[in-house]
């Protein structure tokens, strides 16, 4: 099969659509034709060498796709032979076909294509885990998304929409701002013209966000305490503005507030299951009723994924970008 290799980590060239060695099952496994995977900046810190695959994972990059099983592996209950899935991936999804866990398998929603269900399995998992099962979002509670206008923040908005919640994101220019408005935002802060904190406090009479979705990191670490309401929760998802920052205990404690960080990649099939289960079951039928949907902003042949990393990189798109088979 074909496969995108990294023979040695650099920019978006270092990416090569080349011959590979088809993958093996393991028990629980099943074999997926891939049609469609969609591009994460976790493939780009991979790329560049900052982010190993976790042991045992592929080595090709990718970490969702879209597509049929082909071979059912031994220990595997309720897939079969022919089945459109999409799936969570620790790797691999930059290939003709990838070896995945039953348990991270979705099925295709009715309704949507493979380019389309491609873009959702990171984004639903990593939103539904971190805003849901860990901040607890609750309705009439406040959110704050940073990049609203990302793969992740796009999906954020119309699920925190959906249960009722109040949505503030920031974003780097006004058309970025109004999709997120077409989405379903109610307060929208351009972070290169605006203080966000001072934004969403003036939003929330003063109270602050109940919960941050937060893609930065370390850059925004002291802001997000000033901009939290008391009892709230950050959820910090990304480290695109460094991993070591100051935090002041003090403004925490008064508030009350709680600080998670949690990545998905490495977590044990077990989790990554329990996770796609509970996505399964809520998020599901919210795109199978057209409530939610995924935003794809283009879509690229695979040998092309330099291309679609560099687009990444300039940070221009909005949602999704996902790169086709075939």
């Amino acid at each position: 099969m074909r496969a995108i290799t990294i023979p040695e980590p650099g920019g978006p060239e270092a990416l090569v659509w080349a011959e590979v060695p088809a993958p093996q099952l393991s028990e629980g496994e099943v074999l997926v034709r891939v049609e469609a995977s969609a591009v994460n900046r976790a493939d780009v810190m991979q790329r560049q060498g900052f982010y190993d695959p976790p042991p045992g994972a592929s080595a090709y990059p990718g970490l969702e796709c879209a597509g049929t099983i082909t071979e059912v592996g031994p220990g595997v209950s309720g897939w079969a032979v022919g089945d459109e899935v999409c799936a969570l991936l620790a790797g691999g999804g930059y290939a003709e076909q990838v070896a995945v866990p039953a348990g991270q398998l979705l099925p295709l929603p009715k309704g949507l294509d493979v380019t389309q269900a491609a873009a959702l399995p990171e984004v639903t998992c990593t939103v539904w885990s971190n805003v849901f099962m860990v901040a607890h979002l609750r309705p009439g509670e406040t959110l704050l998304i940073h990049g609203g206008s990302s793969g992740i923040g796009t999906m954020a908005i119309q699920l925190a929409k959906a249960v009722g919640a109040r949505v503030a994101v920031t974003a780097g220019s006004a058309e970025k701002l109004e999709s997120c408005r077409e989405l379903g935002a109610d307060v929208l802060i351009n972070y290169r013209e605006q203080d966000f904190v001072e934004e969403i406090r003036n939003a929330t009479d003063g109270r602050g966000a109940d919960v941050i979705l937060d893609i930065i990191g370390a850059k925004y670490l002291d802001q997000n305490v000033r901009a939290l309401a008391t009892n709230g929760r950050i959820a910090v998802i990304g480290l695109q503005g460094g991993r070591k920052g100051e935090l002041n205990l003090g403004a925490l404690l008064a508030k009350r507030g709680a600080v998670t960080a949690t990545s998905l990649r490495g977590r044990p099939v077990e989790e990554k299951s329990a996770i796609v289960a509970a996505v399964r079951e809520h998020v599901w039928p919210l795109i199978e009723n057209g409530q939610v949907r995924p935003i794809v902003d283009r879509t690229l042949p695979m040998a092309e994924a330099a291309e679609a990393h560099r687009i990444l990189e300039e940070s221009s798109h909005i949602g999704k970008i996902v790169l086709t088979v075939g």
